[in-house]
């Protein structure tokens, strides 16, 4: 096999990266090869740099036959070599989408072995839009977080897409305009800075920028914009500036989120998550909802203005103290504190009964035993929100053998030009 190959591509991998067959010298099947910054439909000249028993990976070096949707990249950061945030910036954005939802079919059809997955049609997202005009779909300008390396030199960047090292960026498109002028404001020069995070609300516009740091004294800070300022060092969590925590607002609902809480990176995304999750379990006004990996309390309050009860479980300290301030006058929502799978067996020693749920975990997935917990209560429905196709396959299998049948999935684009797409599935208990 030589090093520089010629290949058609025929598909989208899991990864965002596109794929072709390259045979072998022997009888056995085609070798898949996987080509960053190409499309499916094209035909590319291409080095081959990881070869593997049955896949290979290959850089790209020529687009011989370049597919209708290729489009010049805006970012000068996106490419080979460079920043690694965004896979997709030459691919246009209908394509994107396309792309996006035939993934989320293939990962269901191979590991999960569903054959006809009920993928509905993906989801894009739109500013709101004046009455009479047409809503802008938000391929850009949506981030509410960034994280930020510091390169050698002591600039801002953020990491390549090899993960060996920081990129020095001046602007990321991905950021919504909030954060981008926080981004340009700040002029940072300290020797014991790691890195930082930049936190908006986007619709409340408060802002906060974490600082991860090791050890080593305190910065002079000076802010030209207004937000809050906290210390993330081996000593723990420290407020500089203002209160350690962001406010954002939901469906008319303000939310807590502290530096160290996880949130959707996309304001509009969450909307649209929490209104897909209440219209999928369609709580009755006696039900008691389960609200597992609950964060800072996005679904429960959502569900709770439908439900008679809801039962958060969260294990992240500073996500559960935001959750019991965002539900403080909420007297129908319960929060247990600790890992899912230690805290499942005291709930069902204590709720008479539990109707709906809604888990959204990590990229690792809930797991056979967490999904086991959670079917021997037997809820009617059970809604699985998730960033990553391949970890919702892997939890419908379990979901499936544990009587569950899958009623829908709905793809959101919730990170334009990157190949991260959410997934939210409903599934139904089987009748015996």
């Amino acid at each position: 096999m030589t090093d520089t190959i010629e290949l058609e591509l025929t598909g989208i991998a899991h990864g965002g990266e596109a794929l072709g067959h390259l045979a072998g010298a022997g009888p056995g099947p085609a070798k898949v090869v996987f080509v960053p910054y190409a499309i499916p439909g094209e035909r590319v000249r291409a080095e081959l740099v990881e070869v593997k028993e049955r896949w290979a990976r290959a850089r790209l070096i020529e687009v011989l036959r370049a597919d209708p949707d290729r489009v010049e990249p805006p970012c000068p950061y996106f490419g080979p070599g460079l920043c690694g945030g965004c896979h997709w910036q030459h691919i246009a954005y209908p394509r994107q989408a396309e792309l996006k939802q035939e993934i989320v079919r293939d990962q269901l059809v191979r590991l999960a072995h569903l054959p006809d997955p009920p993928v509905a049609d993906i989801l894009v997202l739109a500013d709101p839009a004046a009455p009479g005009e047409t809503p802008e779909i938000l391929t850009y300008n949506y981030r509410n977080r960034m994280r930020f390396g510091v390169t050698a030199d002591g600039h801002l960047g953020l990491r390549r897409a090899s993960g060996q090292d920081i990129l020095a960026v001046d602007e990321c498109l991905l950021l919504h305009e909030q954060l981008d002028a926080l981004h340009a404001s700040l002029d940072l020069a300290w020797p014991a800075l790691a890195g930082l995070t930049l936190r908006a609300g986007v619709n409340t516009g408060q802002a906060m920028i974490v600082l991860h740091a090791g050890a080593g004294d305190e910065p002079e800070l000076e802010l030209d914009v207004p937000a809050a300022c906290v210390l993330q060092s081996a000593r723990g969590l420290k407020p500089l500036i203002g209160d350690p925590w962001i406010e954002e607002a939901i469906a008319d609902r303000r939310y807590r989120i502290s530096a160290e809480s996880v949130f959707p990176v996309n304001t509009a995304g969450a909307e649209a998550r929490a209104e897909i999750v209440a219209a999928y379990l369609a709580p009755r006004p006696d039900d008691v909802v389960l609200d597992l990996y609950s964060g800072v309390g996005l679904l429960a309050l959502t569900l709770a203005d439908s439900a008679a009860q809801v039962i958060g479980v969260e294990a992240s300290p500073a996500a559960c103290e935001d959750f019991a301030a965002n539900a403080a006058a909420r007297t129908s929502i319960t929060l247990h504190e600790g890992p899912v799978e230690q805290v499942l067996p005291a709930i069902s020693s204590e709720a008479e009964r539990l109707d709906l749920a809604v888990l959204t975990p990590p990229r690792t997935g809930a797991g056979p035993e967490v999904i086991r917990l959670l079917a021997g209560f037997a809820p009617r429905r059970i809604v699985h929100v998730s960033l990553d196709p391949a970890m919702l396959a892997r939890d419908a299998l379990h979901l499936v053998a544990a009587g569950y049948r899958l009623l829908e999935v709905q793809p959101l684009d919730s990170q334009p030009q990157t190949a991260h797409v959410e997934t939210i599935a409903c599934w139904e208990k089987t009748a015996l």
